[in-house]
């Protein structure tokens, strides 16, 4: 009789092969399963008494009322053979195993010493990364084949079919010399989807002697119910038969598998060519001569007189050296940058105070400057043709794709440079070419005389793109000006926390204020202007109506008795625009003034909102109007770094009484001082800042500028790190009305939409208030997982892709996912009491720029789509401050190893949770989240998510249950640095994967 140990090692197998099975607990169908389908003729095994009392003993399996319940889960066991010893004649603790394919020999006495699989796995994969030739090479006289063939140790099996078997084959054939005992297999990373089959089930009690020219066979099936890719590592181990009483060492063999199960949409959008990293951009020529080119200005005629200076603000040689290096010290430092480097650290890690303000943040503009210098090389052009404009024959016309989508932002009044392609004479020539014009993908250029008289069709340049210097300039001199004009009160207030005190009775000019207590207490309080000099902040969740209440307050100043002047700012000419047309609405239009900069195009604009603005027809321009006219308007709209004009201008400091900026997140704290410092008197002056800490705030390109705070608003800054701006800790929790009023009631989504957002980041104080009937559109919906939930978590095992020489990632079998969801969508809408949808009430958002190109491809491929092939798709950055009726999201990111690049670089969905925090508060009715469950599960936000989901029963797709675990090999990679130092400043990991617009606001 096998010992006690031997029984239960056979019990464990035995648990393996009863699968999904082992809830059964009828005895004698668990014995008749044991005798007739797993025990085998002629092996020591135990009987099932013996079996089920092994279990007992170690607490696998116990005895209720006649009936055996097993307590393992099922999992595939595998235990690792660090060495083999045979005993001659020792049965003690050991089970002879006797099968083999030959009947002349018998198998060893075994005493392992063992490892779980959580740690081979481990040391595999680790091994796998490291040495991968040498793991997945035949050795040992061991050769392993396979059908399908593997291709350099990995079989790859297409599927276009789901819920069939599908076999994979493993023939593994002894070509030497030798006995040697094939002593088991696994697959390291085990899915439900397949089943390890082998004739005479190797096990460690069984293994199998494989003599010369002898084989055998191991079958992977695969049963799959979901598209997407299904990797393992299958895993053989072996052992030459020991001759003598010495111990034989084993060796393993590894083969990859991956089963991928796709549409023909999918293979459609897979890679069009292997990822190859991009090789480094050429280098500029830096011994050049510039002809000066013709700018647009020169025809226009502005009335703003320039009164106040604009330095050049351009950073110190020094710097850039200090950025190759990452502000290390090295011995490659320059002695002008080494013998800067202990100022430039001492600046960027001071605490923030008004007496270092302009240093600091001249420092933190000039970092990021270096990184935008190198990221806007990406568009350089070379051997392209331009063609002379049709109308006016002194411009030369250039195509620049990408340009309609800021993708580099190319602006009228902007300048770049072109030259020869074949002129190699140095110097090199280079002529300035200013924008005249920019249309579709087509920018309109003045060059030199010179280089129009030379011009002829088919000419080739070298085309040179620049960043656009002013807004830098701008933030420069307002931090200046912030501490010259003593702002410190106002940008670090300070003061004792007082009771609120009462507050006028205002009459609204919107009536729905007045049944929202914190929208009508935030309007009062700016009235009452109790914070000054701090700012009053209207901390405004999604959907919480912070415009509708900033624009009340503008409206209630501008109603006030005393001579009120209001600047109302945004960073984007959008956000402005709905200000505008909000404001439009209770104030009269000859009071309210509509600034632009001359650069921008006035198809952009609302068109009613022309006739309020600079907009001049006869010299077809916005034009800057005099310090006069401008100041004889009540109100003026105007983005934030055009707000730098009036300070230009002369506009004197307290004409304005108050200034109001919405979307304050979004624009790093210099850029909010432009529409502050030089215009707001220190003391007398009210801020009023409108925004949310909790979602996206400005987007940096610059890692060392990042780390070092410019990514933090001022808005952000106050809340963080201003007791003032913070809730109280007397019981209450609650914010000091006299500062900061949170904004409560949500007038966009359904509850369940509304829930995780409000839970990890609103201390669930948000309140449902959207239309009944517009929130609840979709809860019947036929392909909700669960009627009246409408929020779908789809589990997809997709794979990262690349292709080409771009960075960015890309997975299709998400795209396949949420494509049909569409189709759903297109065939149910209008029907079953579901509204019609129009593309303008979808959207699609995905974190990375990639991605967002392959499902707009695959919209333009779907024939059945073709009527929504406009549906907004784009990044969390582009949907910021937006809603749809339905969003769709598409997390992309199935591979652990790429998961610390993110986190690095603070792209992608895994490690920000303010990204996360967006694109799930978007959707007004239906939520439709797509993305590898086992991936996201890792992080805490995504995993509160996926258990929510779960538990209200709006779960689908693949049950990343079905996967075994991977934690440990999820630990070692996500300590993985991604990048490895270099001495050349390398374009942005933001601008590779995710590709943000370039700012265009002046």
């Amino acid at each position: 009789m096998p010992s006690l140990r031997a029984a239960f090692e056979v019990g464990l197998d035995f648990l393996e092969f009863l699968g999904e099975r082992k809830s059964k607990t009828d005895k004698k169908e668990l014995r008749d399963i044991y005798n007739l389908e797993f025990k085998r003729e002629g092996t020591n095994e135990p009987n099932f008494s013996r079996l089920v009392f092994a279990l007992q003993h170690f607490n696998k399996a116990s005895i209720r009322h006649g009936k055996v319940i097993l307590h393992a889960k099922s999992q595939v066991r595998v235990y690792y053979c660090d060495q083999w010893r045979s005993v001659a004649g020792s049965r003690t603790d050991n089970v002879g195993a006797t099968a083999s394919a030959s009947a002349h020999s018998s198998s060893p006495t075994v005493n392992p010493v063992l490892t779980s699989k959580k740690k081979l796995a481990k040391e595999v994969l680790q091994r796998l990364r490291v040495n991968r030739a040498e793991l997945i090479s035949d050795k040992g006289s061991i050769k392993i084949t396979s059908d399908p063939e593997s291709t350099n140790g990995k079989v790859v099996l297409n599927i276009d079919l789901v819920d069939r078997v599908y076999v994979v084959k493993f023939h593994i054939e002894n070509v030497g010399q030798n006995c040697i005992y094939f002593s088991f297999y696994t697959a390291l990373h085990w899915m439900r989807c397949f089943t390890l089959v082998d004739e005479r089930r190797v096990t460690r009690v069984c293994p199998l002697l494989l003599c010369p020219g002898e084989s055998y066979v191991v079958e992977v099936h695969y049963h799959i119910h979901h598209y997407g890719h299904f990797p393992a590592t299958m895993y053989f181990e072996f052992c030459p038969e020991s001759e003598d009483s010495s111990p034989s060492k084993p060796f393993c063999i590894v083969r990859e598998l991956e089963v991928v199960i796709q549409t023909k949409l999918a293979a459609e959008l897979g890679p069009e060519s292997p990822y190859t990293p991009k090789q480094r951009g050429r280098y500029r020529p830096e011994n050049r001569v510039v002809e000066e080119g013709v700018p647009p200005e020169s025809g226009v005629t502005h009335s703003l007189k320039q009164e106040v200076k604009l330095k050049d603000y351009k950073y110190p040689a020094y710097l850039k050296d200090l950025v190759k290096h990452r502000l290390a010290d090295t011995e490659k430092l320059s002695p002008a940058a080494r013998l800067q480097l202990p100022r430039v650290k001492a600046v960027l890690e001071t605490p923030l105070c008004i007496k270092q303000y302009a240093e600091r943040f001249h420092l933190l503009l000039h970092l990021e400057e270096i990184q935008m210098e190198v990221d806007i090389k990406k568009y350089d052009l070379y051997n392209q043709t331009m063609t002379q404009d049709i109308t006016n024959k002194k411009l030369l016309v250039l195509k620049v794709p990408g340009v309609a989508e800021n993708r580099p932002s190319v602006l009228r009044g902007d300048h770049l440079n072109v030259c020869v392609s074949e002129d190699k004479a140095k110097p090199v020539t280079m002529y300035k070419g200013y924008v005249h014009r920019v249309e579709l993908d087509r920018v309109k250029l003045g060059f030199s005389k010179k280089l129009v008289q030379k011009f002829v069709s088919n000419m080739k340049f070298d085309v040179e793109f620049n960043i656009n210097r002013f807004p830098l300039k701008l933030q420069h001199r307002a931090v200046d000006l912030a501490v010259q004009h003593k702002l410190g009160n106002v940008l670090f207030p300070s003061g004792n926390k007082v009771e609120p005190p009462a507050v006028p009775k205002l009459s609204m000019f919107n009536r729905d204020l007045e049944s929202n207590p914190e929208q009508s207490t935030a309007v009062q309080h700016i009235l009452s202007g109790h914070s000054k000099p701090g700012p009053y902040l209207i901390f405004g969740p999604p959907g919480t109506g912070k415009t509708v209440t900033l624009v009340e307050a503008i409206k209630q100043v501008n109603r006030s008795g005393t001579v009120a002047h209001v600047l109302a700012c945004a960073p984007s000419n959008s956000a402005c625009d709905l200000l505008c047309e909000r404001l439009l609405r209770y104030v009269d239009g000859h009071h309210l003034y509509r600034l632009c900069a001359s650069s921008r195009d006035p198809r952009t604009m609302p068109q009613k909102l022309l006739k309020h603005s600079n907009w001049d027809e006869g010299q077809d321009s916005f034009i800057l109007p005099s310090k006069e006219t401008l100041m004889g308007y009540s109100v003026i709209v105007v983005t934030l770094i055009t707000a730098g004009r009036l300070v230009s201008g002369g506009v004197p400091v307290g004409h304005f009484t108050h200034v109001f900026i919405d979307e304050a997140g979004q624009a790093v704290e210099p850029e909010c001082v432009v529409g502050i410092a030089g215009l707001l008197h220190p003391e007398k002056g009210q801020v009023v800042l409108a925004g949310d800490p909790q979602q996206l705030g400005p987007i940096l390109r610059s890692p060392l500028a990042q780390q070092h705070g410019l990514g933090l608003s001022l808005l952000e800054r106050l809340m963080t790190q201003n007791s003032l701006y913070q809730k109280t800790h007397d019981g209450s929790q609650a914010y000091n009305s006299c500062f900061v009023t949170k904004l409560l009631r949500n007038y966009r989504s359904h509850p369940a939409i509304l829930e995780i957002p409000n839970e990890l980041f609103y201390d669930n104080e948000l309140q449902v208030f959207a239309d009944q009937m517009e929130r609840e559109a979709f809860c019947h919906w036929e392909h909700l997982p669960k009627q009246g939930f409408p929020v779908i978590f789809h589990g997809v095992m997709g794979k990262d892709e690349r292709e080409a020489n771009s960075p960015s990632f890309f997975n299709v079998s998400e795209i396949e996912v949420l494509i049909s969801y569409l189709q759903k969508l297109k065939l149910t809408q209008g029907k079953k009491g579901l509204p019609k949808l129009k593309p303008a009430d979808i959207g699609i958002i995905a974190p990375y720029r990639k991605q967002v190109e392959k499902i707009r491809k695959a919209l333009q491929t779907v024939k059945e789509l073709k009527q929504w092939n406009d549906i907004k798709v784009g990044s969390v950055e582009e949907f910021q401050g937006q809603e749809k009726r339905v969003i769709m999201v598409s997390a992309v990111r199935s591979s652990i190893s790429y998961v610390k690049m993110d986190q690095d670089f603070n792209i992608g969905f895994l490690t920000n949770e303010k990204r996360f925090n967006v694109a799930m508060t978007r959707a007004k009715a239906l939520l439709i989240v797509v993305g590898n469950p086992v991936i996201l599960n890792k992080n805490p936000t995504w995993q509160r998510f996926i258990q929510y989901c779960e538990q209200e029963q709006g779960y689908t797709g693949f049950d990343y249950r079905d996967a075994e675990g991977e934690e440990d090999v999820v630990t070692r990679l996500a300590s993985l640095k991604i990048h490895t130092a270099t001495e050349e400043i390398e374009e942005s990991t933001l601008q590779q994967n995710v590709h943000p617009e370039w700012r265009s606001e002046q």
